[in-house]
């Protein structure tokens, strides 16, 4: 069966196209009465406007594009449902790429972005500036999520207030009485800050001769790999913050490796309070950076820059929170 057009749904309903394309534009010049008469037509023959004819007369996709750095992350999934639905609420979809396997397929990835002529793209994640990145951010509004690494003129950046949420993971574990705290840091401009404000907030406490940070990365096998050597040095922690709850997980691991219990010996905290940190078996106690707010106001702030693509771009932080689960208790005696 043929697929119905404008044209049928004009004849079905009594009016001509141009009217029906005005209903479809969301045009307020239509009365109700034959406003009421297209949309009935539509349901009844079902029929779906065509989005390439449509980005077309209205020189817009109503698609934005989305650039992930690492789908296996669990933040990653609960981001995108806060983006998504903010959205959807402005008749806008997702095209969903991940960098993971290939970071150089980044620029292939935007370069594709920018072919398709989509209303915008959102960033989200910790990835390096490329000549491409940079041109895209020029010419499609753009906002940056999750992230630091990114610093362009007219692009808004939607993060965790990462400073915050690390002094409030040391402060927990000062409270319950540990002083040998080490890190486990990753990479990039947030594992930066994180890192760094786990040093201030040690320095806070008069624990400058424990600061211990632990070069590391993002990935469970990251974890694994530091904890491992941070295990094996002379003078064993009472406590480890990790840089995220992936890490956080192999760092686990690994003192389970070697008989040592949680949080009996070792305390353990990570950060994002992903859906692993909240397993009724893991219960790893993480600071909650309100990860499906971050995605709302991140999609509220590209709806704004498509609307206003010369807004000056703006810096939000969303403050985070402590969940307090199994992993950590006070230093044996």
């Amino acid at each position: 069966m043929a697929q119905p057009t404008i044209r049928t749904v004009a004849a079905h309903a009594g009016v001509s196209k141009s009217l029906v394309s005005l209903v479809l534009r969301g045009s307020s010049s239509v009365s109700e009465e034959k406003r009421a008469a297209v949309e009935d037509a539509i349901r009844e023959l079902g029929y779906r406007p065509n989005l390439s004819a449509r980005s077309l007369t209205q020189n817009r996709t109503h698609i934005v594009g989305v650039l992930l750095n690492d789908l296996r992350n669990p933040w990653f999934v609960d981001c995108l449902e806060g983006m998504n639905s903010i959205l959807q609420q402005h008749d806008l979809k997702m095209f969903l790429a991940d960098g993971r396997l290939d970071r150089s397929s980044d620029e292939s990835f935007v370069r594709s972005f920018m072919d398709l002529r989509l209303d915008g793209l959102a960033l989200v994640g910790t990835r390096r500036p490329t000549p491409a990145i940079a041109e895209a951010a020029a010419l499609i509004p753009t906002v940056v999520v999750a992230s630091r690494d990114l610093d362009f003129p007219g692009v808004d950046v939607v993060a965790n207030d990462d400073e915050l949420g690390t002094h409030l993971a040391v402060e927990h574990l000062v409270a319950q009485g540990h002083r040998r705290i080490t890190h486990i840091a990753g990479t990039g401009a947030v594992a930066d800050i994180r890192a760094q404000s786990y040093r201030d907030a040690m320095v806070s406490h008069g624990l400058k001769r424990h600061i211990r940070v632990e070069p590391g990365g993002m990935t469970e096998d990251a974890g694994h790999a530091a904890c491992s050597r941070i295990l094996d040095g002379r003078t064993r922690p009472t406590a480890i913050f990790a840089v995220n709850d992936i890490v956080a997980i192999g760092a686990m691991t690994a003192c389970q490796e070697r008989g040592l219990s949680i949080p009996q010996q070792v305390s353990i905290v990570g950060y994002d309070n992903t859906s692993i940190a909240q397993l009724r078996h893991v219960r790893l106690t993480s600071v909650e950076n309100a990860t499906i707010e971050v995605g709302e106001r991140a999609a509220t702030a590209l709806v704004d820059r498509i609307a206003d693509p010369d807004r000056p771009g703006s810096l939000t932080l969303v403050p985070p929170a402590i969940q307090v689960r199994g992993s950590t208790a006070p230093p044996a005696p």
